[in-house]
């Protein structure tokens, strides 16, 4: 670890507008070990599975692929690879529902496992990353296809691109009710996550790690505070913040912890700061000392309707149904599936999906939800939803605004601002599902800006493809106007020689001798004859 960074001087905790105390009930599924899943036999591993662009099969149906093989390049800036999680033969590539709030089908790729194990080649960096170039490790952060692991999956290597910056904060909060995924990964592998932090800090050249965690997580926080003991640099401290929902947000964290706000469409790096999930740092380390890309994840199978909730590290790919029968199976009053947890997770129709990498939770609510449900009721402008919005945005605005598509208005009361964090529904007396208002508008505008740039590049083809057929046209108009000057030209030239004595003369001597040449001909006929 690098051992030549000063520890800035601590400071007093801020904090951000609105949020929750809720009830946690991470107890269901922290009590134990993470556990490991036996391999399935098949695995679906959609294209979309991150923040950007869509990524660009590399492999065909019938290729035979190795574990760790990337099968997938990025699709853009924006965007991430994407690795084969078992070796064995890809079967497939076709469309398939994936878990996504829309319930649509994504492009996935399929593959059979043949139980060998087999690794692509690998070279693990390890040690070496202190004298390796930012760029350098950037780019196989990259390559490992590593996003953010909190939920949001931004591609990490395109967050390290600004250096030099200030402070790097681990978030460690995980603050939505049931998942614990991140809590037992740090009380297991808080080496390997400081070790991760480390690379991030490196890249970055930050100045200090700040790893934020909740007040309710004493073995993590033990476990972790251990390791900077052990580590003495000075780079690294922990940060106990508050549990207060949703404190885990990158924006309020950062508030909580630096008394700055990141400003409207701006990103953390504006206010010297990155902020990285534990989860994702874990995952830079194992790419950086094993050459592993992430086709891994821990996973929280939980809730009332799971029989033995507990966290699981699962291949992504996996279906969740092999998850949910590795925790006994459901329970018998076991009603709803959600990816996530209740406050920002949404709802699946199957569990034949596959686990992605944004599947921090699985979630398996029970029947007695049934009772206390019932059809929301109109707005009655009681002003709560804008009294526990962490962002300072108007909720009830937004809901008219989406519930009549004024896009423009939507956008006017900074739609895209909303971090989707529940606290307005849940606060709602009227049961209005707000954030799926807000989710829908939100989803609506971005299909119509995509509609609208694709129709702009087919109207600019269209218009680049008249204007070549126009300069075609005038190309051609002027290469046959040329070449009736040329004609012109001779023929006036021809005309010309004709009253011109000296080449009359000469016409006529040709004439003369021609006719002579003719006259020769004849007599040598008749001779013959």
């Amino acid at each position: 670890m690098n051992r030549n960074r000063n520890q800035l001087e601590k400071r007093k905790l801020s904090t951000f507008d609105g949020g929750l105390k809720l009830v946690g009930h991470k107890h269901i599924s922290s009590g134990s070990a993470i556990a490991s899943l036996a391999p399935s036999k098949h695995y679906i591993i959609p294209l979309q599975q991150h923040i950007g662009a869509i990524s660009q099969v590399l492999v065909k149906s019938g290729d035979r692929v190795l574990k760790g093989q990337m099968i997938a390049k990025r699709g853009d800036l924006i965007s991430a690879a994407i690795h084969a999680p078992v070796s064995g033969v890809v079967t497939d590539i076709k469309q398939h529902a994936v878990p996504h709030v829309s319930g649509l089908s994504d492009e996935c790729i399929f593959i059979e496992n043949n139980f060998k194990d087999e690794w692509t080649e690998r070279d693990p960096l390890g040690d070496d990353y202190n004298h390796t170039s930012s760029s350098n490790l950037r780019k196989i952060i990259r390559d490992a296809g590593i996003v953010g692991l909190g939920g949001a999956t931004f591609p990490a290597s395109v967050k390290q691109t600004e250096i030099n910056l200030k402070t790097l904060i681990l978030n460690g909060a995980e603050c939505e009710p049931y998942i614990s995924c991140d809590d037992v990964l740090m009380r297991e592998r808080a080496t390997e996550i400081i070790s991760g932090a480390d690379i991030i800090g490196h890249i970055i050249k930050a100045r200090l790690c700040i790893i934020a965690i909740e007040d309710n997580k004493p073995e993590a926080i033990k476990a972790i505070q251990a390791v900077i003991d052990e580590d003495g640099t000075g780079f690294f401290r922990i940060q106990v913040v508050p549990t207060i929902y949703p404190s885990g947000g990158e924006k309020q964290l950062i508030k909580i912890i630096t008394g700055k706000e990141v400003p409207m469409n701006r990103f953390p790096a504006e206010i010297d700061v990155l902020c990285h999930n534990v989860a994702t740092a874990y995952a830079i380390h194992r790419t950086i000392y094993f050459a592993e890309p992430l086709i891994s994840r821990i996973t929280t199978i939980t809730g009332q309707g799971i029989t033995r909730p507990q966290n699981v590290e699962v291949l992504i790919g996996t279906p969740m149904q092999a998850c949910i029968e590795h925790c006994g199976g459901y329970t018998e009053n076991s009603d709803e599936l959600i990816m996530g947890g209740p406050m920002m997770g949404f709802s699946l129709n199957s569990d034949s999906l596959p686990i992605v990498k944004a599947t921090n939770c699985l979630l398996v609510t029970t029947k007695e939800k049934e009772a206390i449900e019932q059809n929301h009721m109109p707005c009655i402008r009681c002003g709560k939803c804008v009294e526990v919005c962490p962002v300072r945005l108007l909720p009830q605005q937004l809901y008219w605004y989406a519930s009549s598509k004024n896009t423009d208005r939507l956008l006017d009361h900074n739609l895209f601002d909303c971090i989707e964090c529940g606290c307005c529904a849940y606060v709602c007396p009227s049961d209005i599902p707000l954030v799926q208002y807000y989710r829908a508008a939100k989803t609506t505008y971005i299909q119509q800006e995509q509609e609208r740039k694709a129709s702009d590049i087919a109207r600019q083809r269209h218009e680049a493809h008249q204007f070549r057929l126009e300069k075609q046209k005038k190309e051609r108009a002027e290469r046959l106007r040329k070449k009736r000057e040329i004609l012109k030209n001779k023929s006036n030239n021809k005309a010309a020689d004709k009253n011109d004595p000296k080449q009359a003369a000469i016409a006529d001597a040709v004439a003369r001798a021609q006719a002579k040449k003719a006259e020769r001909l004849k007599d040598t006929n008749k001779k013959t004859d």
